[in-house]
């Protein structure tokens, strides 16, 4: 299967590129993970967790929210497996939930920083 006429890519590399595209359930996961990356308070919470992690109280009072509101955006970040908490007594404390997550953070900022 030829796309165009150009000759630019053969039949060969068409059924490869192809063949390696991800099933649709995976690029429909990974559209609704950048989702998630899509929101600025999600965004200052994940660069205030890549720093060390924080309660609740402490991540609402960093980006200036009421804590429902944090607590909120920390269910969606924790669904989507970007967050993970750990309660000690009484007290629950989020962090990343790993490395990736920071190291997407990070790429990603550094691109838009090369403009």
């Amino acid at each position: 299967m030829l796309v165009c006429n150009c000759k630019q890519i053969s039949s060969d590399d068409v059924t490869r590129m192809v063949s390696g595209m991800p099933p649709e359930v995976e690029i429909d996961r990974l559209a609704e993970f950048f989702k998630v990356f899509g929101d600025p308070t999600r965004l200052r919470i994940i660069y205030y967790l890549s720093c060390t992690e924080l309660c609740v109280h402490d991540l609402s009072a960093l980006v200036g929210m009421q804590q429902s509101a944090v607590s909120h955006q920390l269910k969606i970040l924790r669904l989507n497996r970007l967050v993970k908490s750990r309660k000690e007594g009484t007290m629950v404390f989020y962090s990343l939930d790993d490395r990736h997550v920071d190291d997407l953070y990070a790429t990603a900022l550094a691109h838009i920083r090369e403009q």
